[in-house]
């Protein structure tokens, strides 16, 4: 290591040297954190997840019957054929599947009507394919939303992912809060448009149902009693003429109970054509029923239609109304898009409403408060989601960096009583951040999907530290013992003591390179494998060429 030595002698010999690799060891550590703000590295909790299976939930609009909704789930199904990973599909029509990890939080229990389906979509083994099952999905979602989606107005296709973190409701929630329903769903679909038109935001959607017109048949009691027919047989007809029911029962020896026998009238008699009110008094009017007098009474004469609006499920909040607008990221991060829409909703609803962004740096810090100009009447939008869970972590991680730091340095000052010495060395530990975000960039370009900076790349950082840190204290302890102990002089103490632990210091970080290359190619802890083996190369460089030139600058040593 003859020239480790020698270079270290000529770059601490010169102070215009000395002032070169400072300046250039700052602009490398700024233009890497420049790469997250730019996005050439995108932060994400955690990355996408290949599983052996996915949901499809298909959302028709409110009463639409069951045949529009299986017309849809069909559609789906004709595509999934064609893709040669798709060993079988299960279709459950008006009710979600059965629950997994991804509807026990996305509220498939609460899926009941004619107007739901939920398909599972069962691939084969992740380890015997190629693609991705979250690529596979990224690739499919377009195809089937534009080929099924426009075959009912209105219809809600999404694509639901096994989640690879945390479980939540959607990458990216919208809770929208106030007292008035109106205002209520004015908002939500306001927030729906402008998620819409965000780059990067998928599968928008109103987590509640949608206002339709419906239509109530309202017995004349009078008219009944006057027929001499019974509410009892008006009501049997009417269940018979839309839904069916039940009229006997059979007994079986191969069965303990009694076997019903259910009675419908066939799909095409039961259809009413449109949905409008004279269809349905079109379809009333061919109902007779027979009174106690053998006289044939139209149904039309008994009862009155009248046209009502439908009463959605009340979801509330705190005591308040609240309502859930869900977006899913398309291979990009939660924080990008929430900061774009943000801004947009900013913009919007500024024309009718005071914008009052949360005060402080609290978990809420995004949320947004909205005042009518005109009554008053304030509205929370406050945002969660995966999202909020991505920047809770990082802040909790980056909490935990800062102590980390703190800790460190006051350990160092105990052990040194030098608070410059401590400093070279905290320095060069936190330099091992341009390794990191560095690797990254790297790594991206030897990936098919995007490599984020994760959760896990922050906790391989993290670890980063005491590594870092040892490599400098190797090269100060060995400089003082050399100038105590053998009277050398203290820059070429210095290169001596980087040329001699330069060995053992790269050893280790071969070491942790071989160690961690293992974890690199790992979907979820990749972050963590590249962090350790981008960062202990940037450590290591740090340590050799950077922290001898400011341990040449200090008096302390």
């Amino acid at each position: 290591m003859n020239w480790l030595e020698n270079f270290v002698l000529t770059v601490n010999a010169k102070k215009s040297k000395r002032r070169m690799v400072i300046l250039i060891t700052f602009l490398a550590l700024f233009a890497t954190i420049m790469m997250l703000p730019t996005k050439l590295v995108l932060a994400r909790m955690l990355p996408g997840k290949s599983a052996n299976t996915f949901s499809i939930y298909v959302d028709t609009p409110s009463g639409s019957s069951i045949e529009e909704t299986k017309k849809v789930t069909n559609c789906v199904v004709d595509i999934l054929k064609k893709e040669d990973e798709v060993t079988n599909t299960e279709i459950y029509l008006g009710q979600g599947a059965p629950l997994d990890y991804a509807g026990l939080v996305k509220g498939s229990t609460l899926k009941q009507g004619e107007n739901v389906a939920e398909m599972v979509i069962n691939l084969t083994d992740k380890h015997e394919r190629d693609e991705p099952s979250f690529l596979m999905i990224q690739r499919l979602r377009p195809v089937i939303q534009s080929h099924c989606g426009i075959l009912k107005e209105g219809t809600n296709i999404k694509m639901i992912e096994q989640p690879s973190g945390p479980p939540t409701l959607a990458s990216i929630v919208v809770e929208v809060t106030t007292d008035d329903l109106y205002t209520n769903r004015k908002i939500s679909e306001d927030v729906k448009n402008i998620l819409k038109q965000t780059p990067g935001l998928v599968d928008v959607d109103i987590m509640e149902e949608e206002f339709y017109d419906r239509y109530e048949l309202i017995a004349d009691t009078e008219k009944i009693s006057r027929s001499g027919i019974s509410l009892e047989q008006l009501n049997k007809i009417l269940y018979l003429a839309f839904e069916g029911m039940n009229i006997a029962v059979k007994n079986s020896q191969h069965s303990p109970d009694q076997i019903p026998i259910f009675l419908s009238l066939s799909d095409g008699t039961r259809k009413v054509e449109n949905m409008s009110s004279e269809a349905l008094e079109a379809k009333i009017s061919s109902l007779k029923l027979m009174n106690q007098m053998g006289m044939m009474v139209p149904v039309s004469e008994l009862v009155h239609i009248e046209k009502k609006k439908s009463f959605p499920a009340i979801f509330s909040k705190d005591l308040r109304r609240s309502t859930n607008v869900l977006a899913e990221t398309d291979m990009v991060s939660q924080v990008y898009p929430l900061l774009e829409a943000r801004d947009k909703m900013i913009a919007f609803f500024s024309k009718d409403y005071n914008v009052t962004k949360e005060a402080g740096m609290s978990t809420n810090m995004f949320d947004l408060h909205l005042s009518d100009k005109r009554t008053g009447e304030k509205i929370l939008l406050r945002w969660d989601g995966e999202m909020k869970v991505t920047l809770d972590t990082f802040r909790d991680l980056g909490g935990a960096f800062i102590a980390a730091l703190i800790l460190i340095f006051l350990l160092l000052v105990i052990y040194y009583k030098s608070f410059a010495i401590s400093g070279i060395i905290l320095g060069g530990s936190f330099l091992s951040i341009i390794g990191v975000i560095l690797g990254h960039w790297v790594a991206n370009w030897f990936t098919s999907e995007t490599f984020f900076l994760t959760a896990t790349s922050l906790i391989g950082f993290i670890a980063l530290m005491g590594i870092s840190s040892r490599n400098s204290l190797l090269l100060v302890d060995f400089t003082k013992s050399l100038m105590e102990e053998h009277g050398m002089e203290k820059q070429k103490a210095i290169a001596v003591a980087t040329a001699t632990r330069a060995k053992p210091i790269m050893l280790t970080a071969v070491a942790i390179i071989l160690g961690s290359a293992l974890l690199a190619s790992d979907p979820i802890f990749g972050g963590l494998g590249v962090a350790l083996i981008s960062g202990t190369v940037a450590a290591v460089a740090v340590s050799l060429l950077f922290v001898p030139v400011l341990m040449s600058q200090t008096k302390a040593i």
